[in-house]
């Protein structure tokens, strides 16, 4: 990645390309609408803004319990850069303390009946695990097919990434119905005569399925995605609205300290529900805002219609994409 007059935003793209840029006049707009903290904030004060600082400095100024859902994205224990902001390996044991640094003084922002969910690798899994359990309750570790990537000539290719899902108390929201999947039926049972758990369209056989913790239908975003940034680890819209869907209620507040380029916030919007992001770099924090306005015209989620979840690559999803 390059710094804000760099290659991020000025590389000369394909024609069809739906890679998300900035001008310099929409650059010096959305920087007006970033919000920076100085002194404890009112939950009025931060509601559906993007805050445009370091997590560690800000968030002595947050208010307590306001967050029904939180979901971490952290940068991994691996050599990453984030439009020149470089991020390098360090011993398990250190990244332990360093995940432990920031997420335990977020703890006093959850309600008692929060969700939080934490992203990781395998390289990092016991560290989180073991900070995790320290604060939440452990429900499920989801692991989900990350399709893009090189092939290894002495090693498997690393094809999927995991994400702890926790709650703070025996109380909180899961919303089943909300994820189920729509799954191509490959052998269509028949009881006298009707489909058995299954339906026919003019799609195909379809059935749904209740969400298990492998997920197999999200696409990373790539340049032909009108969701795509040049942010490097994106997490795709879909991941985020499985999970803002099962773990919230329209009106809740949904709170991403590790922003990005702004995925969490806007598909929160999306669906109605409300948000608060963090992010320490000024461009992504711009890009968020440019996706938080297209999202007030465009609230489409691809692979997701219907009120469903459709599998990767399935005809009727195919009419859904931008």
């Amino acid at each position: 990645m390059e710094n804000w007059q760099g290659d991020v935003t000025a590389k000369v793209r394909a024609p069809r390309n739906r890679t998300l840029t900035l001008s310099e006049a929409e650059k010096t707009v959305y920087q007006t609408r970033l919000l920076r903290l100085n002194s404890p904030a009112a939950i009025e004060t931060i509601l559906n803004q993007t805050i445009c600082q370091n997590l560690l400095e800000v968030v002595e100024y947050l208010p307590g319990q306001f967050v029904d859902l939180l979901f971490l994205d952290p940068p991994y224990n691996l050599s990453k850069s984030f439009n020149g902001r470089s991020f390098s390996p360090m011993p398990l044991a250190e990244y332990e303390t360093w995940l432990e640094s920031w997420l335990s003084p977020l703890v006093k922002t959850l309600k008692p009946t929060a969700s939080i969910y934490i992203c990781g690798d395998w390289q990092s899994a016991a560290a989180i695990q073991r900070v995790a359990e320290k604060y939440f309750v452990v429900r499920n570790r989801i692991t989900w097919e990350r399709e893009k990537g090189r092939g290894a000539q002495t090693n498997w290719k690393n094809a999927s990434e995991d994400i702890w899902f926790c709650t703070m108390s025996k109380q909180y929201t899961f919303n089943v119905e909300a994820v189920k999947l729509r799954r191509q039926v490959i052998a269509p049972y028949t009881e006298n005569g009707q489909p058995k758990d299954w339906e026919q369209s003019e799609a195909g056989r379809f059935r749904l399925t209740h969400p298990s913790n492998l997920w197999t239908d999200l696409t990373v975003p790539f340049w032909s995605m009108p969701e795509n940034t040049d942010h490097p680890t994106q997490k795709p819209e879909k991941l985020l609205a499985k999970i803002i869907l099962a773990s919230s209620h329209p009106g809740d507040v949904v709170f991403d300290p590790f922003l990005g380029s702004g995925t969490t916030s806007v598909v929160a919007k999306k669906l109605g529900r409300r948000y608060v992001g963090i992010e320490i770099d000024e461009l992504y924090c711009c890009l968020a805002e440019k996706r938080l306005e297209l999202a007030e015209k465009d609230k489409s989620i691809q692979g997701y219609a219907d009120g469903v979840f459709w599998e990767r690559n399935t005809l009727n999803e195919q009419k859904y994409r931008g």
